[in-house]
């Protein structure tokens, strides 16, 4: 005779629970409330990560939706991406569970950035607090809304002058919204109240130009945490009280984009340059540019063998290179670029005494790089793989994907034992993390795809062009 087990409600009702999706969960969801999650750094403590998916296999939902480069960010039940159809700029809220449409908001829009090819008006990534969701368009400005779509705020910025188009994202930090925004001329950074968008401070940043590096956040040692924000040149630290510089390192390419990635008391930063060249003074060169003598070059004065990246180097867009924008043409000549490695703290100027190593190669414009167990990996936008010790800046492997040799803006992602890049023609290479570039799969989305993928709970979601995947074992 078979004798009766008691079994505890609580376990009972856990165990009727699984079958339908709402088992407890692993991690945090808000682990990935930013662009790239936890503090940028692309990466999420999770496990049983599909390495194998496409269209048909381990799809949890996928979901039909306008385009837009904006990466998907997590609340505890939601997903939250910007959009745009036709001159409509849209934030979308999802059902995490389902993929189901919640919402959807316009926003306002009585201007058009001017724009590069790889970019869009609905780039900059949403950010959430796990009860309300912020979201930046370089068309209008900052908007809040709550879980069930109610506008709590809005603040109009801009118009701006960005070469290539905003796509800084914001963050939050404890009860502030902070966004970069970094351009042609009159950059700044702002920090308002979440809750009610007022300004608490703004930082005049006019010495950086054109870029769009999302910030993150470094806790020093006995101290308030920071602001460490690449820009022009530079990488600075600021105080989250008042958005004060306190230290800063220098010898950065002049265009900054991608994400600063930490580990342990050192920061890792890539930047390109272009060309390296030394460039006489503007005061040399003018007998022989300033043909009519007004001070200035003109593009037809400055040929095209004389002056690299005119259009660029025109800051303020009236079609001449004055004094000022002939030095800044100077320091982006002169910069190498690369990958660097510093020690953060300290006081002012802490370029050499925080110096690491620095990698002079050709790097990424776009994608930001991902350290993972000890090794740190980067893709180039030309789809170059990278593998170094972080320690020492030693290249540990470089070659491309076999089977995804295309052009990579995505940044990579890891967790659970494994790394993933997606191509923009969207296919997703799955490494291993130890730096021998060794792909343990490789998946085709059929679509092309500009977003960097969002990771929790044994689910990987990401977006292409025209859909939104959730995918999962």
């Amino acid at each position: 005779m078979n004798a009766a087990i008691s079994i505890p409600v609580s376990i009972r009702l856990l165990v009727l629970l699984i079958p339908f999706g709402l088992a407890v969960r692993t991690s945090g969801a808000e682990d990935w409330s930013r662009f790239r999650g936890p503090n940028g750094s692309g990466f999420v403590d999770t496990v049983d990560l599909p390495a194998e998916f496409g269209p048909d296999k381990n799809v949890i939902w996928k979901t039909t939706l306008p385009p837009g480069h904006s990466s998907p960010v997590l609340s505890e039940d939601r997903v939250f991406l910007t959009a745009f159809e036709d001159e409509t700029l849209l934030t979308y809220c999802l059902d995490r569970r389902t993929g189901d449409i919640l919402w959807r908001r316009e926003a306002p829009r009585d201007r058009s950035e001017k724009l590069d090819q790889r970019n869009s008006s609905a780039s900059p990534s949403p950010v959430t607090d796990g009860e309300n969701v912020f979201v930046f368009f370089g068309d209008f400005g900052i908007l809040s809304y709550d879980l069930e779509g109610k506008e709590r705020w809005r603040l109009p910025l801009g118009p701006f002058d960005n070469a290539y188009g905003m796509g800084a994202s914001p963050i939050v930090v404890d009860d502030m919204l902070v966004l970069v925004c970094d351009q042609a001329t009159g950059s700044f950074m702002i920090a308002v109240g979440k809750d009610d968008g007022r300004t608490r401070w703004k930082t005049d940043r006019s010495e950086y130009k054109t870029g769009h590096s999302t910030p993150v956040l470094y806790q020093p040692e006995g101290g308030p945490r920071q602001l460490l924000v690449p820009g022009s040149f530079r990488l600075t630290s600021y105080s989250l009280d008042k958005g004060e510089p306190i230290w800063w390192v220098s010898g950065l390419a002049f265009e900054m984009k991608a994400t600063p990635v930490l580990s342990g008391k050192f920061v890792f930063i890539h930047g390109t340059s272009g060309d390296q060249a030394i460039i006489p003074d503007f005061e040399k060169v003018r007998p022989t540019y300033d043909a009519d003598g007004d001070g200035r070059f003109s593009r037809e004065e400055a040929t095209k063998d004389r002056v690299k990246w005119f259009k660029l180097m025109d800051l303020n867009g009236d079609g001449y290179l004055d004094a000022n924008e002939w030095a800044y043409y100077q320091s982006a000549r002169a910069t190498r670029g690369g990958m660097y490695s510093f020690r953060m703290g300290g006081r002012g100027d802490m370029t050499e005494e925080n110096f690491r190593w620095h990698y002079p190669k050709s790097v990424p414009q776009l994608p930001s790089s991902l350290i993972h167990e000890n090794v740190l990996h980067m893709v180039s936008d030309s789809g170059i793989v990278t593998s170094f010790e972080p320690s020492t800046g030693k290249v540990i492997k470089q070659g491309r994907l076999e089977g995804a040799i295309d052009r990579f803006y995505a940044s990579p992602v890891a967790a659970d034992g494994k790394i993933y890049m997606v191509s923009e023609s969207g296919k997703v290479a799955v490494l291993k993390p130890d730096g021998s570039l060794e792909v343990l799969a490789l998946n085709d989305l059929n679509d092309s795809c500009y977003a960097t993928p969002a990771i929790a709970d044994g689910r990987i979601y990401i977006r292409t062009r025209s859909t939104l995947y959730c995918f999962g074992r």
